[in-house]
């Protein structure tokens, strides 16, 4: 789509001259220019793949409709993107699309957040002058973390594109031609039999219903109605900045207290917080990382284990580096095993009776929860209901409750303190910075000075960085979104197979673009720029923090002095640890 030479020409947009870049497209020179141009299988993250016709614009001298979306500006070009004939071949596209879709917006979970709804909508599509063919398909939700249903899909290719050209799974593509054309999974098969990884990146691009999350809103309202049942809450670093966007708020904007409060107004009785286990997940892993750094007890580089669909694809596609991973569990796993033993203990509660309710901005949590028995450390399932932040957001508005009239209130002592070094886990590179804050005191003695690691943070898809530690030195990387994982993955085992030296002594993998701020259960329409805000949002939290080291957080010391006895005892290893096995990439 690139030219070699990136020079200025100059266009016509609807009769009004531009001079813009030759590298971009018809769509991105209108955006430019502050027209909007319809589109339903083009998405920002994704190369175009023009399959939806509805960009389409006229340019002088050319007798065909050209698709804005994949079209290179040339000089001289003059083009309209809006008239009456325009209109029409545009509105014909959506009812031809229509004609294809079931009719079900009322009881679908795109319902009011749907572009293709939209869309109709805009163009005033009051019926459909064709006959409804819907095609079959039966609803997979084999993997309880994302649904997948196939009669509603539109054929826009998002999914496919974001599955096998960013994730790099090819877990979706396109099977048969012409009218009969659908997505599935490769080979036709479950979806929990493919190679797919939970992250929920094709949910999250998927512009219609055919592709959402699991629900499990409904579980927790009944579970509400149980009064013989203590209910508990947890929620991760990234919901508290994004959540804001399903209330008209912009990206970024921190509602952390407010959270809090809606969550007592509904009936939970103790309001945790999952910046807690990220702090505690840094004592573990920052301890396991001297462990084997200095003490040499392990192979290294020691990767980091937070990220559930990260730890899928590491066991299917690269078991034979399972030995580098960190045995930590994620932090909301963490509290989850604590909520039913140290909490438990201290409450007199019976934890049997505890439900603990994870808010993850994640789908692959869903499938975490339940993954091996490690996840029942505690004698029971350590988290029982893990919900994203977009099924967050329609309770929230179920509820009758106006979250931003509430006042800020605090999480509950002992699992619900946090300093800056856990709140920055949601954002790529966060990870790496709150252990090198910590794991330079643990090697030193000594504080960091400077709490601010700006060479692991950004959205570049690999960063590298040497940290000084009191002389000696730490060879990190950061990886994000599971393509760019490859790449750093490749790197370990050609070392392995060459004898070659290890590159790296610490690597943090997130397996979505730009890490937990745009998981595959945040709002919808992420881009690189909706990325930036909510990283922005984590910092300056982490900024405002009184304490912003994971070896600051009292609570956590104090959990350790009445209960843990110390990071990596065996108390510790039974509780926060977990194990990893080879899977098959493809089930039977």
């Amino acid at each position: 789509m690139t030219q070699t030479k990136d020079i200025k020409v100059n266009i016509k947009i609807n009769n009004k001259d531009y001079s813009v870049s030759s590298s971009l497209t018809i769509l991105e020179a209108a955006k430019l220019a502050h027209i909007k141009i319809p589109t339903l299988c083009k998405h920002e993250d994704l190369p175009p793949t023009a399959n939806c016709g509805i960009c389409v614009v006229k340019v002088k001298n050319n007798r065909k409709l050209i698709r804005a979306c994949c079209t290179l500006v040339e000089k001289g070009m003059d083009i309209t993107t809006h008239d009456g004939e325009l209109y029409e071949v545009r509105k014909n596209v959506l009812e031809l699309i229509l004609s294809t879709h079931p009719f079900l917006c009322l009881t679908c979970l795109r319902n009011g957040n749907c572009e293709l709804q939209k869309l109709a909508e805009e163009f005033g599509i009051r019926e459909v002058p064709y006959n409804n063919i819907v095609k079959g398909g039966k609803t997979d939700t084999s993997t309880k973390a994302v649904v997948f249903d196939a009669q509603k899909c539109i054929g826009c290719g998002r999914c496919v594109e974001v599955c096998q050209e960013i994730q790099q799974v090819h877990a979706l593509e396109f099977l048969d031609r012409g009218f009969n054309a659908r997505i599935a999974p490769a080979g036709d098969i479950q979806l929990a039999d493919s190679p797919c990884i939970k992250c929920g990146q094709c949910s999250a691009h998927c512009p219609v219903g055919a592709i959402v999350e699991f629900s499990q809103a409904t579980q927790v309202w009944l579970t509400l109605r149980d009064e013989t049942l203590h209910p508990v809450v947890q929620i991760a670093p990234a919901v508290r900045v994004a959540l804001g966007e399903g209330f008209g708020l912009e990206p970024g904007a921190l509602l952390t207290g407010q959270i809090y409060a809606f969550f007592r107004r509904i009936g939970f009785k103790a309001i945790f917080d999952t910046n807690f286990g990220a702090d505690l997940t840094i004592m573990e892993e920052g301890s396991e990382l001297i462990e084997r750094l200095v003490h040499g007890k392990g192979t290294l580089p020691l990767i980091t284990s937070c990220c559930p669909a990260w730890v899928d694809f590491l066991e299917k596609y690269y078991p034979d580096l399972i030995e580098h991973f960190s045995t930590a569990k994620s932090p909301h796993e963490m509290v989850g095993a604590l909520s039913k033993t140290y909490y438990a203990e201290k409450m007199g509660i019976d934890p049997g009776k505890i439900f603990m309710l994870s808010v993850m901005p994640c789908t692959a949590k869903k499938f975490e929860i339940a993954r091996t028995a490690d996840m029942h450390s505690s004698g029971y399932q350590d988290v029982d209901v893990s919900i994203t932040t977009r099924e967050l957001v329609r309770m929230i508005k179920t509820s009758g409750v106006n979250l931003l009239d509430l006042e800020d209130e605090k999480a509950d002592s002992v699992l619900g303190s946090y300093t800056g070094a856990g709140t920055i886990f949601g954002a790529t590179g966060g990870v790496m910075e709150a252990a090198i804050r910590t794991a330079y005191f643990l090697v030193t003695g000594k504080e960091l000075e400077n709490l601010d690691v700006e060479d692991v943070r950004g959205l570049k898809g690999v960063k590298r960085a040497t940290v000084d530690m009191n002389g000696k030195k730490i060879r990190v990387a950061v990886a994000h979104g599971i393509g760019n994982v490859r790449e750093v993955c490749e790197e370990l085992r050609e070392c392995k197979a060459s004898g070659k030296p290890m590159p790296y002594d610490f690597i943090e993998v997130m397996a979505c673009e730009g890490g937990c701020i745009a998981g595959g259960g945040q709002p919808y329409q992420v881009t690189n720029k909706i990325r930036t805000m909510r990283s922005k949002g984590l910092y300056n939290d982490d900024g405002k923090c009184e304490l912003r080291c994971s070896h600051h957080n009292k609570e956590v010391q104090q959990l350790y002095k009445e209960f843990l006895d110390k990071p990596l005892s065996d108390k510790s290893h039974h509780l926060l640890h977990t194990k990893y096995i080879p899977r098959p990439i493809y089930y039977k």
